[in-house]
């Protein structure tokens, strides 16, 4: 009867260890998730999915980064609800946490850029 039990806790426990794992795109390495296409066929237009899966941010901190590169590397804008798409996946899927990266550094510290 004992046996029985442990096999059952260990499959309960591992079997929800397993589905608690997000599936991952294989092309990309992007969450797949609401909002995934939106964020894979704008962002990864400029960039590596990488760049996306090595950050962490609030929404706040991602909105700040969409209008870095607006500001500075040509991103074009996103109207509201596409926005908000994207926001949403970020700040979902890529939350604050333990940062894997340095700060952005503030626009007043970079050289100028020659091509404004």
């Amino acid at each position: 009867m004992k046996t029985k039990f442990l096999k059952v806790a260990l499959i309960l426990a591992f079997g929800g260890f397993l589905y608690a794992q997000p599936q991952l795109d294989q092309e990309s390495g992007l969450i797949i998730a609401p909002g995934f296409e939106e964020v894979k066929t704008n962002c990864t237009a400029c960039h590596s999915a990488k760049f996306i899966t090595l950050q962490k941010g609030d929404r706040e901190t991602w909105l700040a980064m969409i209008r870095w590169m607006q500001k500075t590397q040509g991103l074009w804008e996103f109207d509201e609800p596409l926005e908000a798409t994207i926001l949403d996946y970020l700040s979902t899927n890529y939350p604050a946490g333990e940062a894997s990266r340095r700060p952005n550094l503030k626009h007043t510290l970079l050289p100028p850029n020659p091509y404004e």
